[in-house]
């Protein structure tokens, strides 16, 4: 039997974890218990969720980190092009949306070489996370869905929250929020199913005028099914036969009309911060961009900061270093917007690559150079201009 590797092993670079555990908890100042536990509803399985979810993270993915030093671009790592062994850039930065987004709250946990530079970043599927006080450090202990656990230094953790309101660490719960919500979509769900495994239930009761065997009851039921209830029933007339009686059982199972679950839905878009144009990409260059600004922008702007805090030290970061994700607004924009842009290019604020960039061209060689039609020059405050000269 071949031996199983371990990914904890990989991640963490141990096979178990150390067996002291007597480590206090950290103390804050808004709750007297430093745990955080993501709601399990499973709503990830959700359609409506998933499908609201989606778009959000594939626009993260597509991000482009950078790596600036007072406004250059530098060499970028290789851990920012490829995380970890097992997913590229694009796949680390869905994890961690999705994440934020369900749990308000995603870690990733940096591993470093014996010289301290990052050599990975691993996403943090994660049931529990407790903070403890080590030696006066913050510390996460990671409970683990297969049992494991693990302690790492607050430090060496990416940690992204949404709604952090009260809790001195974490985002909030989504649970109070999510939960009356979603349990009316997952009961209009079951209802609907319910009312389609009904519609194959008793339609009819036969009522015999004389007492009959079992045997009797059952063949006049089969002949009757055979005969009047068969999609093969020619001519769309029956005889009356004295035997028995009929009676129509009435069909009253419960569905919610359209606009009820149209409610619902919208409701969850709007806690996600979505639209039905948004999920069925039928947006407008208006509509992306405003989803853009008000709700992709705010999760670069936390990437940026959390990358900037673990990959360089404070004396790294005076000096100017940092680093961004790169995603023009203007690649959301309409062909017609596009082109116009190449009338921004002899004005000199485009040049020919970033105008080609945002047209989803390759660079051209000598086309970082910046050109300005001969009839404009530079304004210069201190030469005055005689107007009867220029006439």
């Amino acid at each position: 039997m071949k031996e199983k590797r371990s990914l904890f092993k990989k991640i963490f670079g141990v096979e178990q974890p150390p067996t002291q555990t007597n480590y206090k908890q950290w103390e804050l100042i808004s709750t007297t218990n430093p745990v955080f536990v993501p709601f399990d509803g499973k709503i990830f399985n959700n359609d409506i969720v998933r499908s609201a979810l989606r778009p959000k993270a594939v626009a993260i993915g597509k991000l482009n980190p950078k790596l600036m030093k007072n406004g250059e671009s530098k060499n970028l790592p290789n851990v920012l092009k490829k995380p970890n062994p097992y997913m590229s850039m694009q796949d680390f930065l869905m994890k961690m949306t999705y994440q934020r987004e369900l749990n308000h709250n995603a870690f990733a946990y940096i591993q470093r070489d014996v010289y301290g530079v990052i050599q990975a970043m691993y996403p943090i599927h994660y049931s529990c996370v407790e903070l403890l006080d080590v030696g006066g450090e913050v510390y996460c202990r990671f409970q683990f869905m297969m049992g494991k656990q693990m302690t790492v230094p607050y430090t060496d953790l990416i940690h992204l929250r949404k709604d952090f309101y009260e809790n001195d660490f974490f985002g909030e719960q989504s649970i109070a929020s999510l939960k009356n919500v979603m349990e009316v979509i997952v009961t209009t769900d079951q209802g609907v199913v319910n009312a389609v495994k009904n519609s194959a239930a008793i339609k009819w009761i036969m009522k015999f005028n004389s007492v009959l065997k079992k045997e009797d009851k059952e063949l006049q039921i089969k002949e009757f099914v055979k005969n009047y209830l068969s999609i093969n029933n020619e001519g769309g007339a029956a005889a009356s036969d004295p035997r028995y009686d009929l009676q129509q059982v009435e069909d009253k199972n419960f569905v919610p009309n359209a606009l009820q679950m149209d409610k619902y839905t919208q409701r969850l878009y709007s806690y996600f911060g979505v639209n039905e144009n948004i999920v069925q990409n039928k947006y407008s260059e208006d509509e992306y961009l405003a989803f853009y600004e008000s709700e992709i922008e705010p999760i670069l702007i936390q990437l940026s900061l959390a990358l900037t805090d673990v990959f360089f030290t404070e004396k790294e970061k005076k000096l100017g270093y940092k680093i961004i994700f790169e995603a023009s607004n203007l690649a959301f924009a309409s062909m017609k917007t596009k082109l116009r842009l190449v009338e921004l290019l002899d004005r000199g604020i485009l040049c020919s690559n970033e105008i080609r960039k945002i047209l989803n061209l390759p660079p051209v060689k000598g086309g970082n150079e910046y050109v300005r039609r001969l009839d404009t020059a530079p304004i210069n405050t201190e030469k005055e201009v005689d107007v009867d000269d220029q006439e």
